[in-house]
């Protein structure tokens, strides 16, 4: 979700709703707004327009939704990822969040007892003020499922159907392929480590079983290699890239990450073998033939050197 961040805005709208009005005077913005809001609960506590509607099912219980600050003094470069039932600390926006669609845009109007009670926030929010949020919801994930699962002991885990199981993992990937878009690199690779774990772990009962799993891990090592290349560990990124390999050993990616570590661990024979296979399966790629042209490269230069420092060592040994 995302804020639209004006807080000027919000001071205009609790200003104008909050000084009396004389008999001439015109109605307030706050009132121009109920008459074409939805009272949620029926106490007229919390009120919802739909500016732009959203598509699929609403937020589930316990959900991650992504967020972006409300406030204009606060800096971010991603959007922030917040638990319900944990992070979001006004009652009105929590419950007004479920009643939201992935991509929905809306405005809430919330009394004081769904906002900042008779308190308010000094010196943003006076006491008892009706407040107003624009909220957007980007995305969310149901990580209410995830949660539930992992309450479970490993045999009570087994027993849980595949599909859902797969869910769990695959919402865990989600929610590391949103950290890693973010450069949160750490918080990444422990939410795919942790659906790795949990497929590695499962008692597959079936050869179909078994092959569903394995088709699910492929994407995460190849998640983690490219995280581990990202956090300077090609020794682990080198891992997970043959793990991916294993499983399949003409994939593209897998032969490209390896390269990658390879490269990185100045082994550059091999990461010439792995980057060459690769190629001849995807000749027109970009990235891999750039890649292999730096190796290639590093490679002479390396063997320029060696022959250098064995050309000394002989001539010193001449010299004795």
């Amino acid at each position: 979700m995302s804020g639209n961040g004006l807080i000027s805005s919000i001071r205009r709208f609790i200003n104008a709703d909050e000084h009396p009005r004389t008999n001439n005077s015109q109605p307030s913005p706050f009132e121009h707004l109920r008459q074409q809001m939805d009272d949620l609960l029926g106490d007229e506590g919390i009120l919802k327009e739909v500016v732009q509607p959203g598509v699929g099912p609403p937020v589930p219980q316990n959900a991650s939704v992504l967020n972006q600050p409300f406030e204009s003094n606060t800096y971010t470069k991603y959007p922030q990822m917040l638990k319900l039932g944990r992070d979001v600390t006004l009652a009105g926006l929590e419950l007004g969040l479920y009643t939201m669609k992935k991509g929905e845009f809306c405005r809430f109007l919330f009394q004081p007892r769904y906002a900042f009670g008779e308190m308010g926030c000094p010196p943003l929010i006076p006491a008892a003020a009706t407040v107003l949020y624009e909220v957007q919801l980007l995305d969310f994930f149901d990580s209410g499922q995830v949660d539930e699962f992992l309450t479970l002991s490993p045999e009570e885990q087994n027993t849980v159907p595949l599909s859902r199981f797969l869910d769990v993992v695959g919402t865990l990937r989600s929610l590391g392929n949103r950290c890693f878009k973010q450069s949160r690199y750490y918080n990444a690779k422990d939410r795919y480590k942790q659906a790795m774990t949990l497929m590695e772990s499962r008692a597959s009962q079936s050869q179909a079983e078994k092959e569903s799993i394995k088709t699910a891990l492929l994407p995460l090592y190849l998640n983690l290699s490219l995280t581990e290349l990202r956090l300077d560990s090609p020794q682990k990124a080198l891992k997970y890239g043959n793990k991916a390999l294993k499983i399949d050993s003409n994939n593209t990616k897998a032969l490209f990450r390896c390269g990658q570590a390879y490269q990185e661990l100045q082994e550059y024979e091999s990461a010439q073998s792995c980057l060459i296979t690769a190629q001849a399966k995807r000749p027109f790629d970009t990235d891999i033939n750039n890649l292999l042209r730096k190796v290639a490269l590093c490679y002479k230069d390396n063997l320029d050197k060696e022959k250098d420092m064995y050309s000394k060592m002989c001539k010193e040994l001449r010299g004795q």
